[in-house]
Parts: C-alpha cells; sequence; structure tokens
C-alpha cells in the first residue's frame, strides 16, 4: 500500500490487532515489488505466505507473483481489488478477501443522508434562506417537498445498492432497483422493486447510482435518459463520475430541470470554471461519501478478522469471486 495509506488505515488502534495475529513487520512497508537490488527483500518475499494490501498496491503480476513463491493470499483493507488482483493471481489459486462490505456501510449511510434532504429541499431552501436572510415562505415556495410516499430508484444492487436499500426500509417511501444480475427474491424482500432503467428514471423522484464503473456503463446516464427524469427529481452520485455524461448533465442542472448530489464526476476533479461549483440545485462534495477518518479503522478491523480466519484455517467472510469481477466493482 502507500505511505499515506498505511498511516491512515493501520492506526494505534488497529495496529496492535494486526500484529496480535500475524507475524508482520509493522515498519516494512511495500510501495513496489520489483526489487532485485535488495536481497534481504527478496528473502521476506519469498517466505511470505500472506499480504495485507490498501490504496496504492502495485498490481501483483506473474513477475511480482515469482517473487513470492509462497504467497496464498491477499487481504485487502479497502474495496475494489480490480487494481491489484490480476489474472495470474487467479491462475495460481490464490485466497482474496476484501473490506468492500465495510466501506459500504459510510456509502449508504451518506447515500441515505442524500435522499432524505433530497426529497425535503434542504440545499434549496438554505440557499433561498441565505439569499432572503428573513422569513422563507415555505408552503408557496416547496408545496410539494417531503419524504412522504416519495419514491426512489436504486441503479444497482451492489453492497452499497442493497444497504441503501436496508436503510429506507423503514421510510414510508417506494423504492425501485434496477441490476441485471440482480436476486429479484433478494430486492423483494428488502422491499424493493425490480424494473428496467428507463422505468425507474421516469418513475422516480429521486435517482441514486450504485453500479460499478465497466466499459458497459460508462455513460449510463446519457442525454436521452436523463431526459426521462421527471422535471424536479435529484440525481445522487456516490459511485462513478463515469456512469454519467457530465455535459448532458451540466446542460440539465443549469436549466434548473433536474437537482444533484455528486460526490463522483467526471473528471474526477471539475474544472474550477465548472458551473456546478455555483448552482444552487447542485451540492458537490469531493469523494467523502466513502471511508474517512475513524470509518478507516473499520475497514482495516474488518481485514484483520479476514487475517485471523485465515490463521485459523476458516474460509474468509469476504471472499472476492472472480467470477463476479467482470460486472462489479
Amino acid at each position: 500500500m502507500s505511505p499515506g495509506t498505511r498511516d491512515a488505515v493501520l492506526s494505534r488502534r488497529i495496529l496492535p490487532e494486526l500484529l496480535r495475529v500475524a507475524d508482520v513487520d509493522p515498519g516494512l512497508l511495500l510501495t513496489d515489488f520489483d526489487r532485485d537490488d535488495d536481497p534481504e527483500l527478496g528473502g521476506l518475499l519469498a517466505r511470505a505466505e500472506v499480504l495485507f494490501t490498501g490504496w496504492g498496491c502495485p498490481p501483483l503480476d506473474e513477475d511480482a507473483l515469482r517473487r513470492m513463491p509462497r504467497l496464498r493470499a491477499v487481504v485487502h483493507a479497502a474495496g475494489s481489488v480490480k487494481h491489484h488482483v490480476t489474472a495470474a493471481c487467479w491462475k495460481r489459486g490464490l485466497l482474496v478477501s476484501s473490506a468492500a462490505a465495510a466501506n459500504a456501510v459510510p456509502v449508504a449511510e451518506y447515500t441515505l443522508a442524500a435522499i432524505l434532504f433530497a426529497n425535503k429541499r434542504v440545499l434549496e431552501s438554505a440557499h433561498a434562506y441565505r439569499a432572503v436572510r428573513g422569513p422563507v415562505d415555505l408552503l408557496r415556495r416547496y408545496p410539494a417537498v417531503g419524504n412522504y410516499r416519495r419514491t426512489v430508484g436504486l441503479v444497482g444492487a451492489s453492497q452499497i445498492g442493497r444497504r441503501v436499500l436496508e436503510l429506507l426500509r423503514p421510510f414510508d417511501l417506494r423504492v425501485l432497483v434496477n441490476d441485471p444480475y440482480a436476486d429479484s427474491a433478494v430486492v423483494a424482500a428488502l422491499d424493493g422493486e425490480l424494473c428496467s432503467l428507463d422505468e425507474l428514471l421516469r418513475r422516480s423522484d429521486v435517482v441514486s447510482l450504485h453500479a460499478p464503473a465497466l466499459p458497459q456503463t460508462r455513460h449510463l446516464l446519457d442525454a436521452s435518459r436523463l431526459a426521462l427524469m421527471p422535471d424536479g427529481a435529484t440525481l445522487i452520485n456516490t459511485a462513478r463520475g463515469t456512469l454519467v455524461d457530465t455535459a448532458a448533465l451540466t446542460e440539465e442542472l443549469v436549466a434548473g430541470r433536474l437537482h444533484a448530489v455528486l460526490d463522483h464526476t467526471e473528471p474526477e476533479v471539475l474544472p474550477a470554471t465548472s458551473p456546478l461549483f455555483n448552482l444552487p440545485n447542485v451540492l458537490l462534495t469531493p469523494h467523502v461519501a466513502g471511508s474517512l477518518g475513524g470509518e478507516l479503522d473499520r475497514l482495516a478491523a474488518t481485514a484483520v478478522e479476514e487475517l485471523e480466519r485465515y490463521a485459523r484455517g476458516l474460509g474468509f467472510r469476504y471472499a472476492v469471486d472472480p467470477g463476479r469481477l467482470a460486472y462489479s466493482a
């Protein structure tokens, strides 16, 4: 992992737990595996049985794996493993675990807050209050706001999407779900309704994206699909910016027809000249929905628990299935 990741993830609360379950040198940090000039490191790699990884881990390609003949498992203290777990890892038969389920928790919490605030028009009313600095005629300005019997559309029944579905159950909301790989029984058990993407867009007051960034999902919401959303609907993106045609969305937002809560955009950092920074119907956040601060302890604790399961000869609770990587994050 990167030095910054180690400092953030392996806190004083987590490091003692890691040392309890594993024979590990806490001072050893690998940022690349191409170190033929370091015989001592070569010996350590040759003896390594498990890699404890995080953001910034270099690819585990065939050359890297050749240096680790005893490697049996990769425990990732973050979400997606696509950046470093290669086809060579699956060919070797490595066991791989990810803390994606732990990272889903704060993203789902952010999404829940965004949905409830969007239907309540919190951002818009706050701007109005700031502008007039006096009484705001709420009933006249916002005659149809509120969460009662509103419709929320979740695009993607991923770990995060399913977590959001669970969090929405106590509220008087209708929840639509679109995911070509979703288990209809699971969605129905969580009080969701499976439907086509176009139908979801037409019916939803709030649309929240939880699909992976794949070639087939690039610009999933293009101009024609954004046009299906009702006037005044809100788009929430905590997934990936590539899911949305930024130019088309910008047109809709500048026109004031739609609202948006965007934690991911394309490009990831918008140019300083983007009108989205100043629009009263847009909330932009700099990728804060995922684990930050103390929430990183949840990621690391999950990874340490997985490592302990491995040490005890148990299967990973959060094993990565290589067969699902073609359509998951």
